[in-house]
């Protein structure tokens, strides 16, 4: 556990500090920082290569804490989520209370409440949602594992998660519904 809690301890300082980290999620491994601090990122847009007005996913570890961050929330979308069978993120239309680099063009945000217990203790001590994106330059193929991450990416970010880092079980992204307030929503990517 040691490692464990010391990545947790770091990050979330790096985090604190307007920093970039590169650590495994309930999916594949990410690219995050801070998601209230929009000069991290930018940063993290920078290390990917990526055009800015292109969507970030923002993480919780909790569904009631995507209330200051939606401004009409059907919870009826969590039961329907709760019956996919791997990770979903849900896109959501009015977001609010986020900095303009994390709140798409069209005025949603995608959201995923994180099923792992690492993202979900870096989240609570940061007490900020985190950004998180594929680790890997933009255009190229997201990384499965920690091996596939390329070295531009690790040389870039501004700590890199030592734990699950000898993980080689291959991850894929989450699923991704945009949920509408009429109660429907939309497979994104299943």
């Amino acid at each position: 556990m040691a490692i464990y809690d010391d990545d947790v301890r770091n990050a979330v300082e790096v985090l604190r500090n307007g920093g970039t980290i590169l650590y495994p999620t309930d999916t594949i491994w990410g690219i995050g920082c801070n998601a209230a601090d929009a000069a991290a990122v930018d940063k993290v847009f920078r290390v990917k290569n990526r055009p800015a007005n292109k969507s970030v996913i923002i993480l919780l570890a909790h569904e009631r804490e995507v209330l200051p961050y939606v401004a009409t929330l059907d919870f009826e979308v969590f039961d329907v989520v709760a019956r996919f069978n791997k990770p979903t993120t849900i896109v959501f239309d009015d977001a609010i209370n986020l900095p303009d680099n994390v709140i798409n063009a069209d005025g949603s945000v995608a959201i995923r409440i994180v099923q792992d217990d690492f993202c979900r203790h870096i989240i609570k001590r940061l007490q900020h949602p985190l950004v998180s994106t594929s680790a890997n330059i933009s255009g190229e193929p997201s990384p499965q594992n920690f091996t596939q991450v390329s070295d531009a990416v690790k040389t870039s970010v501004d700590y890199v998660v030592n734990y699950r880092q000898k993980d080689v079980e291959p991850k894929e992204p989450s699923a991704i519904i945009h949920w509408h307030n009429n109660s429907t929503y939309t497979i994104i990517r299943p």
